[in-house]
């Protein structure tokens, strides 16, 4: 959640944040004010607790009429300090409710503006001249007997499916090379819990009341995750970290459930919007002021594994509109889908700076011993959607599909053939 320091002394920073997502700048009030009324209900009650104590030791001393007056006052004052304490805790309760959901502060670099606002940092590659008619990632992983959509509609329903043979090599070596990436960089390979409690999914930024992407387990009150990010994020929640140790870097590789809720008639061919994929996840904590910084190092680290499977790609600054409740900035790396004549989201990488450790209590001591929040940050290195590109953009005449230098000893092929079934 935002900082109420903050807040308070820069309220005009969080208005605009506010401006620039589209979102209601009067939550600014809302907030000053509960929080002004919530302190001033903390000063009365720990002024009556004060009074309180003292008129004990004064009690123990008086004698006759003035024993008596001060009991009568000290029975007032148990009252009063009672009600001062309730009045705190329900401002406290409801500042807190209201602080949940709000979002992160936004950069001020960050584009304003919504969806289609985003910016074009870099395009890397051009776009492969086909000179023959190339075929959709399904038509092709079809042909290779690699996807199988039919039979994961008639096990699980729409949106789910099999990948097969030289479809589960694919994705296997595609996420085996990203986490050797990411090992070599000094992350930490890590495999993740799909399940986490409420507090988990709260604490990383999400909805669990309202957001409809999610999956729950009602009789087991756990959510499935939509990227291990969320388990990553509650790894340290309510610890304070040795600041020796910092940054800390986790690669999660994880199977991740989305629901794909209001995407009804979008992406329902293949592989590209799914309830079910598998995922590389890197995820920092850092210390504040290395944020930024860190933030760049994952993109890096995103272009280095994009360069692995030879596709071209763009990066864009999303817009303040379009950014997850958590993210302060966001970038997207976009690669060529050459059936789609578009760039479609293959990574993602986002600076979400002190907000989910303020949320998960993930803390880590200073110089002088003072316990402040770290900053967070995550970004992918490889999903399931790779896939699409690698296939499209590697395709050849005959409906076989060259597999990208880098990829061949972690898939053990070189191409991908086409099924003579």
């Amino acid at each position: 959640m935002i900082d109420l320091r903050t807040l308070r002394e820069d309220p005009d920073r969080l208005r605009a944040s506010q401006r620039a997502r589209g979102e209601d700048d009067s939550v600014v009030d809302t907030l000053l004010d509960l929080d002004e009324r919530r302190r001033s209900a903390l000063t009365s009650f720990e002024s009556l607790r004060a009074e309180q104590k003292s008129m004990g030791k004064s009690v123990s001393k008086a004698q006759g009429e003035e024993k008596a007056a001060l009991l009568q006052r000290a029975k007032e004052l148990a009252s009063q300090v009672k009600t001062a304490e309730s009045e705190a805790e329900k401002l406290a309760v409801e500042l807190d409710e209201v602080l949940q959901t709000v979002p992160n502060i936004v950069e001020e670099d960050a584009p304003a503006g919504g969806e289609d606002d985003y910016v074009v940092l870099e395009t890397v590659g051009e776009p492969r001249v086909f000179d023959f008619e190339p075929k959709d990632h399904l038509e092709l992983g079809e042909a290779l007997d690699c996807i199988d959509m039919e039979r994961g509609a008639k096990v699980s329903g729409s949106r789910f499916f099999f990948l097969k043979g030289v479809g589960a090599r694919l994705q296997l070596g595609l996420l085996n090379m990203a986490m050797q990436q990411a090992i070599a960089a000094g992350f930490t390979p890590m495999v993740v819990p799909v399940l986490v409690k409420p507090e988990t999914m709260q604490g990383t930024g999400f909805h669990v009341a309202h957001d409809k992407e999610i999956y729950r387990l009602p009789d087991d009150d756990l959510y499935l995750v939509g990227t291990s990010e969320v388990s990553l994020a509650g790894y340290h929640s309510q610890e304070i970290l040795n600041a020796d140790d910092l940054p800390l870097r986790y690669a999660g590789w994880s199977t991740c459930f989305r629901r794909e809720a209001g995407s009804y008639g979008k992406d329902t061919r293949g592989i590209i919007r799914v309830h079910q994929f598998e995922k590389i996840e890197m995820f920092s904590y850092v210390r504040p002021e290395d944020a930024h910084e860190e933030h760049k190092r994952l993109l890096a680290w995103e272009k280095e594994m994009l360069a692995k499977i030879e596709v071209p790609y763009r990066i864009i600054d999303t817009a303040a509109g379009d950014l997850g409740m958590s993210a302060a900035r966001k970038y997207d790396c976009e690669a060529w889908i050459p059936t789609q004549g578009r760039y479609r989201e293959l990574t993602s990488t986002s600076n979400c700076t002190e907000f989910q450790a303020r949320r998960l209590a993930v803390r880590y001591r200073d110089k002088d011993g003072k316990p402040q929040h770290l900053a967070t940050l995550n970004g992918t290195l490889a999903t399931t959607r790779w896939i699409v590109a690698i296939l499209e953009n590697h395709q050849q005449a005959d409906g076989s599909v060259v597999v990208p230098e880098a990829l061949r000893p972690y898939v053990g092929l070189d191409v991908l053939e086409p099924s003579k079934k």
